[in-house]
């Protein structure tokens, strides 16, 4: 899934020719050193470099990956984790990827039986015979720290997850189930996931199996969470390993005044002192934030904290849906290393097979009703 950096090259190489300005480099780094960023400590002093078209250097490639998930786990009442909670918890993950490392018994069943206490990134791959095993999934080996402050949630909100819902807006609904879950039915549900291509974005390597590309940006738990910014005097491209998405925010632009709305939707930003903020709106439905998208505004704020730290903060506004803004935050590390091309589905045939099976159960469907019941002429 990891091969030549080809995808993120022709994005920004497109950028660049289309505004008439080559990529912006940094300047050359000044004698002094920055002091090393402990993640464990608050932010220590620090003045992000500049590039030679005067923006805050926030170009290179990072990641999110974390333990910390969206919202807060049951039963846990701090935003803040204590250290021995944060020492269990990373502890716990030492030993599961030890476990999932192990080789597979020999007698194990052929057929693969979900567990009731199933972690979700296990489901989301397909379990583990038959899907991803432990080997391939990395969904993270530390807690989040923001400031120092090891954090039980990515929202910020007293409970940890979304505030209530205004009592005449829509029912939040329900999480969708991965798709390899619909896969175990005996038949897959008429009038979704298998009728048509359009349904399958995922076999078309089209947009994120999850919110990667956000707006707001999430790590998927799954793999795969690395980024790569590149700025340009009226541009700001945020490309996703997965699947290779290209966010471009046009800066100190206006919103498009139609009602399209294009994967991502309508990005613009603009420079507060050192951070970038970056608007969308024109959210399309099918990648509606808890059941919000017509009228959504998700608000982003980028700021470089360290050499080898990105400050990420988003804020959540629907006025059909909720009473007053509300958010989270979280870091971005340094990816040691590059982003490569998520090759996807490519050279596979996923999605024939797919949409070939459901044909197949249609015409079986089909030929039942046509058949005369029994003991009709």
């Amino acid at each position: 899934m990891r091969h030549a950096l080809l995808a993120t090259i022709a994005v920004s190489l497109s950028i660049a020719l289309a505004i008439g300005a080559p990529a912006a480099q940094a300047q050359t780094p000044t004698a002094q050193a920055a002091p090393k960023y402990d993640p464990t400590k608050p932010y220590p002093p620090y003045a992000a470099p500049k590039l030679k078209i005067g923006q805050p250097d926030l170009q290179g490639f990072w990641h999110n990956t974390t333990l910390t998930k969206m919202t807060r786990p049951a039963g846990v009442k701090s935003l803040v984790f204590t250290e021995e909670e944060v020492a269990r918890i990373e502890q716990e993950m030492i030993e599961e990827i030890e476990e999932g490392n192990e080789p597979t018994a020999a007698d194990a069943p052929a057929e693969y039986v979900i567990p009731k206490d199933i972690k979700p990134e296990y489901l989301a791959g397909g379990g583990a015979t038959g899907g991803y095993n432990r080997f391939w999934i990395d969904p993270g080996n530390h807690v989040m720290r923001v400031n120092g402050q090891p954090r039980s949630s990515i929202i910020t909100t007293p409970t940890g997850t979304a505030p209530p819902r205004k009592a005449e807006a829509t029912p939040a609904p329900a999480p969708e189930p991965p798709a390899f879950v619909k896969l175990l039915g005996p038949t897959p549900p008429r009038g979704q996931s298998f009728d048509n291509p359009e349904s399958r974005a995922t076999e078309r390597c089209i947009i994120s199996f999850g919110r990667n590309a956000g707006p707001p940006m999430f790590a998927n738990g799954f793999y795969n969470n690395s980024y790569q910014i590149v700025q340009s005097p009226d541009h700001v491209v945020i490309a996703t390993e997965m699947v290779h998405d290209a966010r471009i925010v046009r800066l100190n632009s206006k919103h498009r005044t139609d009602d399209v709305r294009p994967y991502f939707g309508d990005s613009i930003g603009w420079w507060e002192g050192d951070t970038l903020v970056v608007e969308t709106t024109h959210i399309p439905q099918s990648q509606q934030f808890m059941g919000s998208w017509k009228d959504l505004k998700v608000t982003e704020r980028f700021r470089r904290v360290a050499d080898d730290r990105l400050y990420y903060g988003f804020t959540i506004e629907d006025p059909m849906l909720w009473d007053a803004p509300w958010g989270g935050e979280y870091e971005f590390a340094a990816l040691d290393g590059k982003m490569y091309e998520y090759a996807c589905h490519e050279g596979n045939y996923a999605l024939y097979g797919i949409l070939e099976g459901a044909r197949v159960l249609e015409a079986r469907e089909a030929a039942a009703k046509a058949k005369p019941a029994k003991g009709r002429q």
